[in-house]
């Protein structure tokens, strides 16, 4: 009897420790992660708003970011689901219904940094983990020396608005991911002084403090076809000012590209682009 109640304490236990084999992610940022940990072989289910690595777009969805389907999670029988702390609080149902699941803020830079390695604990990829981190720090560093000695351009980055118009701006502000970034590619964000990460400006607000250069993605947050004419339609919108420095000097970009919204390992790629952008004279 002994004998059996230790057989089954050992089995439990290997269970517990076992690394997961079905994962579920639940926001493009993490299915970026485990893709950069060499986990994608593992992953079961992601979102419809995970493009990347092209892999993952194959992958069974469980829904939208902001609507996942629980009975598709379940169907999927992950033994991890990864989920984020931040937005939505979507993830409060999965514990109930008896699945394992991990929490993740990738908010900031830091909290990238963070989720990689609490994802690789999780997953038995700690050395993954600490490689890409370190990867990532170094990569974000160079950029931040390249730029640090060059004057740092008036920027804006415009997250969302009215369709076609430039009414109900929402841009990136103070303790954005987004703000971080700018920082570290060499530019002063105009809106860094908002209480919200991403308040709602009038575009008098915009034409008052006349950035230098505007980065626009507010039509184009689902970032598969978007056309290049799409794009000129955008610098169009804002070409109707030309008293605005970015407009005299041929400085506002229509981007439509995840790099910039899905805080993960792209972000060195984000940091890069947002420095081309800012200092073209640094050849980059």
């Amino acid at each position: 009897m002994v004998r059996r109640l230790l057989s089954v304490l050992c089995a439990a236990a290997a269970m517990c420790s076992a690394e997961p084999r079905r994962i579920v992610s639940t926001s493009p940022s993490i299915t970026e992660m485990l893709y950069a940990l060499g986990l994608g072989d593992r992953v079961v289910g992601v979102t419809t708003y995970c493009h990347y690595p092209p892999e993952a777009a194959r992958k069974p969805k469980i829904g939208n970011y902001l609507q996942p389907n629980l009975e598709t999670i379940l169907a999927l029988r992950p033994d991890l689901v990864v989920a984020e702390i931040s937005g939505v609080r979507h993830a409060e149902h999965l514990p109930a219904l008896k699945l394992n699941v991990l929490e993740v803020d990738d908010a900031t830079i830091a909290g990238i940094y963070d989720s990689i390695a609490r994802i690789g604990a999780a997953a038995g990829a700690q050395t993954a983990a600490g490689a890409l981190t370190l990867r990532l720090r170094d990569s974000l560093g160079e950029v931040r020396r390249r730029t640090a000695k060059l004057a740092p351009p008036r920027v804006m980055f415009v997250v969302g608005r009215a369709p076609g118009s430039l009414a109900e701006l929402v841009v990136a502000g103070k303790s954005s991911y987004l703000d971080e970034v700018m920082a570290i590619a060499g530019g002063n964000n105009i809106f860094r002084d908002t209480l919200a990460p991403y308040p709602k400006v009038t575009l008098e607000e915009v034409l008052a403090r006349n950035p230098e250069v505007i980065v626009d993605m507010g039509e184009m947050a689902e970032t598969t076809g978007v056309s290049d004419r799409d794009k000129r339609a955008v610098v169009a919108l804002w070409n109707r000012f030309p008293t605005l420095a970015a407009v005299k000097r041929g400085r506002v970009f229509a981007v439509a590209a995840d790099i910039f919204v899905v805080p993960g390992p792209r972000v060195v790629e984000a940091a890069r682009a947002f420095a081309k952008m800012f200092h073209p004279e640094a050849g980059w």
